[in-house]
């Protein structure tokens, strides 16, 4: 499995920032109140990426060596798809914040701090969870060995 590449994260989080600022406006403009994610939100997203990197953590430990315990191939393979769908998931909560965020910093009146906080809680919330995505797809990732054909394999 390939790691995640940065253009799609980046693609995810720009159309998700386009599509905030957009749903934003438009309820704005229909006369609605304007959305403000809720404070738990980035902090959920955020205990997200702590769980998703400790899971990660045994499986680095048998892949780089260092622990003789077995792991289970199907635990791992499942904690790399949670990490790539962490990445993923913290790319657009992300940039859906950060759009909402940008609606509100480029109106023509003051934002109230009590919708300011919320909403840069969940963009740095979006963002810890892409990180934490990323960080522990790399964690997963077992490094070549000498049957691999890699840096270290030896001609016979």
């Amino acid at each position: 499995m390939k790691h995640t590449r940065p253009g799609t994260l980046i693609a995810l989080g720009l159309a998700a920032l386009a599509a905030g600022f957009v749903v934003d406006a438009a309820l704005v403009a229909n006369g609605m109140a304007a959305l403000v994610p809720p404070v738990p939100l980035g902090l959920v997203l955020l205990a997200i990426g702590g769980i998703v990197v400790s899971m990660a953590v045994p499986v680095r430990r048998v892949a780089r060596g260092t622990s003789t315990d077995r792991i289970d191939p199907y635990y791992a393979t499942r904690v790399l798809l949670l990490a790539k769908a962490s990445s993923l998931s913290g790319a657009l909560f992300g940039g859906a914040a950060a759009g909402v965020l940008v609606f509100m910093l480029t109106r023509g009146v003051t934002v109230a701090v009590g919708s300011l906080v919320p909403t840069i809680v969940a963009v740095v919330g979006g963002l810890a969870l892409l990180v934490a995505g990323i960080v522990a797809e790399r964690m997963c990732t077992v490094p070549p060995g000498d049957d691999d054909g890699g840096p270290g394999a030896q001609a016979a």
